[in-house]
């Protein structure tokens, strides 16, 4: 017997039981989340923060390079990075080392582009995928993200119709608030337990 007719079968006998019916439809909308209007940006940053997050606000996407840059100096960090695609032409120095592959285990940084952000929860939503290698997410122990302040939604709700509006579902999409975290040892928090132990988020508002 082939899996659809087992399938069938079942579905058949769920029906004629008392109180069961067929599948029902999934609901066309749910129910509106917060909105926060013109606060919608500082309910973001509030927590971000809250989340052991910094950022910082840039003009311009071309302001990237010179930012990252910066930050890594700053930290004395070597000048090697996983770069994901879509920022991957931007004016990079040419004495920086990059890729746009998936991250190793010993990668030391990432600069990622969010599909979305939250306000509500202050979280950041990576849509996986070629231009956003869900390894860059998880493997290196610094993560930086660029957000377009266009793609900010109140709630989540917000974010999943923007996923609907590209058509297709991605195979995942991680949302992230915060670097990773653990209380296991001691019941004392260790950030960077199972991925970047910091995140930084540059927020492109024109």
């Amino acid at each position: 017997m082939s899996r659809e007719q087992v399938l069938s079968s079942i579905r058949s006998a769920l029906a004629g039981k008392s109180g069961r019916g067929g599948r029902t439809p999934l609901p066309g909308s749910r129910p509106p989340g917060p909105s926060y209007g013109e606060r919608s940006m500082a309910q973001f940053v509030e927590r971000l923060e809250a989340h052991a997050c910094s950022w910082e606000r840039l003009a311009a996407i071309e302001e990237v390079p010179v930012r990252v840059m910066n930050w890594l100096a700053e930290r004395q960090l070597p000048a090697r990075i996983a770069v994901a695609a879509p920022l991957a032409g931007l004016p990079w120095p040419e004495d920086l080392a990059r890729h746009s592959d998936k991250a190793g285990i010993d990668e030391v940084c990432a600069v990622s582009k969010a599909f979305g952000a939250i306000a509500e929860s202050g979280s950041l939503a990576m849509y996986s995928g070629p231009d956003s290698p869900i390894t860059h997410n998880y493997a290196p122990e610094f993560h930086l993200i660029v957000l377009d302040a266009a793609d900010l939604r109140d709630n989540q709700e917000g974010v999943w119709e923007m996923v609907r509006a590209t058509g297709k579902m991605p195979r995942a999409l991680n949302l992230i608030a915060g670097p990773s975290r653990t209380g296991d040892v001691e019941q004392t928090i260790q950030l960077g337990a199972h991925g970047p132990r910091q995140v930084h988020v540059l927020i492109v508002e024109p």
